[in-house]
């Protein structure tokens, strides 16, 4: 396992200088399309009878748990980090907002992805059970803004939005694992839940999470506050993460949950009252750095996943048709909404589409995806997934930068609004 943690840090570092070097583009988006382009060349040496580096790339992709090693090792530094630098207030001033965003927009969307594509896949010659569309629709559904949100940044996105989008994703994340879980229950076992079995459930996942972070939040602040070596509490941060999470896995609660609530805990009131400058300094360095050295191996590993991914001409019609339904979702799921009230989400005027365009899909959709039991129905809900993926984080990712231009209070303006946030905890991930 060593070797292969090797060998994947050697290629992130190897494609994230081609990218600084060369490329130029995001870090996270730079390294994930060059990494597809290297295994499209090894592809492509394959079909003229060189095989053995594309041999030995698939050998290695195989080697790896890619749910695991994300669901179970990266995804709950990522959330963790990204919740350090939220600032409470602010979010506190937007929980209603974000709350609709996150629990019943994700909510809707995996009911209109699920119900548009079971009536729709047929068309294109696939048909897939209604249970396996909806999971798709709840895999699919969260956001993932980590390629976009420095972007909002450079850009000069108002503050507001990017509250929004940062707060959505955070708690998200939670709630679409909460219904996958509930729905791959239900395919696996064929039985459906009473109303009152799947809302105890959701409410023993989520709220039992949202406790337990609130729980390993105060520990760790109480701990932080009574030392003053950034050594050990530098290690009191990762061992809060790494050992939360794991509890949250025993007591089968939502993980992602807890250390969103663990984070915000720890960078608001930890920050503030429990760290000296020296502290502070040191733990905001840890943990950006740590957040960017797993952001790059996570799209990395997206980049070169493209090898395993059961392309045919049959699923080709049904990943564009899953493309489309999944945009149209996020428009009817978050967009409408901020658009027919946007004086109550506090947008600036088009304000609804950035909210709409900006909200990406990563690796937490194809870490789930590949989390199915093997089958037909897998092999085409990981199709889907990835092309969704790519398309989510090369296009819209690469596109939402002009589309921000042009709202009011961006610009000059935003940008300087953003620069006031970089030194304090009100920085979103």
């Amino acid at each position: 396992m060593f070797q292969i943690a090797v060998i994947c840090l050697v290629i992130t570092a190897l494609l994230a200088y081609v990218n600084a070097r060369f490329v130029r583009l995001p870090t996270t988006i730079g390294v994930m399309a060059v990494a597809m382009l290297l295994s499209l060349g090894l592809i492509g040496l394959k079909a003229l009878g060189v095989a053995t580096p594309h041999v030995y790339e698939q050998s290695l992709l195989r080697s790896i748990d890619f749910t695991d090693v994300l669901m179970e090792g990266m995804l709950s530094m990522l959330l963790f980090a990204g919740a350090l630098h939220v600032d409470l207030s602010t979010l506190r001033a937007a929980r209603w907002q974000i709350g609709l965003l996150a629990v019943v927009g994700t909510t809707v969307s995996t009911a209109v992805v699920g119900l548009a594509l079971w009536v729709a896949l047929p068309w294109v010659g696939l048909q897939l059970p209604l249970i396996h569309c909806l999971l798709f629709g709840a895999l699919i559904s969260p956001t993932d803004p980590i390629a976009v949100l420095a972007i909002l940044r450079s850009a000069g996105a108002p503050q507001r939005l990017r509250m929004l989008i940062s707060g959505e994703s955070l708690f998200n994340d939670g709630v679409g694992v909460v219904l996958f879980a509930l729905l791959l229950g239900m395919a696996t076992s064929g039985t459906v839940p009473s109303t009152h079995e799947a809302a105890l459930l959701l409410a023993h996942e989520a709220g039992g999470g949202l406790a337990l972070g609130v729980l390993i939040g105060v520990v760790a602040f109480l701990l932080l506050r009574s030392i003053d070596n950034y050594q050990v509490e530098v290690l009191l941060t990762l061992a809060t993460v790494l050992g939360g999470y794991e509890l949250a896995q025993a007591l089968h609660v939502s993980g992602p949950l807890a250390m969103v609530v663990a984070g915000l805990i720890v960078g608001n009131q930890g920050r503030a009252l429990a760290m000296s400058d020296q502290t502070r300094r040191h733990v905001d360095l840890f943990w950006e750095l740590l957040d960017e050295i797993l952001n790059a191996v996570l799209f990395v590993l997206l980049g070169l996943e493209i090898v395993l991914v059961p392309f045919s001409g049959s699923v080709a019609g049904a990943a564009l048709l899953a493309l489309a339904v999944t945009l149209a979702a996020r428009w009817v799921s978050v967009g409408l909404p901020a658009a027919v009230l946007p004086g109550w989400f506090g947008l600036p005027a088009e304000g609804w589409k950035v909210l709409t365009w900006g909200g990406l899909r990563g690796g937490i959709s194809v870490a789930l995806a590949l989390a199915l039991p093997a089958g037909h129905e897998r092999d085409a809900i990981l199709t889907m997934t990835y092309v969704v993926v790519i398309f989510s984080i090369l296009v819209q990712g690469l596109t939402i930068k002009p589309l921000i231009a042009r709202l009011p209070g961006s610009g000059a303006g935003g940008a300087a609004e953003g620069g006031a946030q970089e030194g304090g905890p009100v920085r979103p991930h």
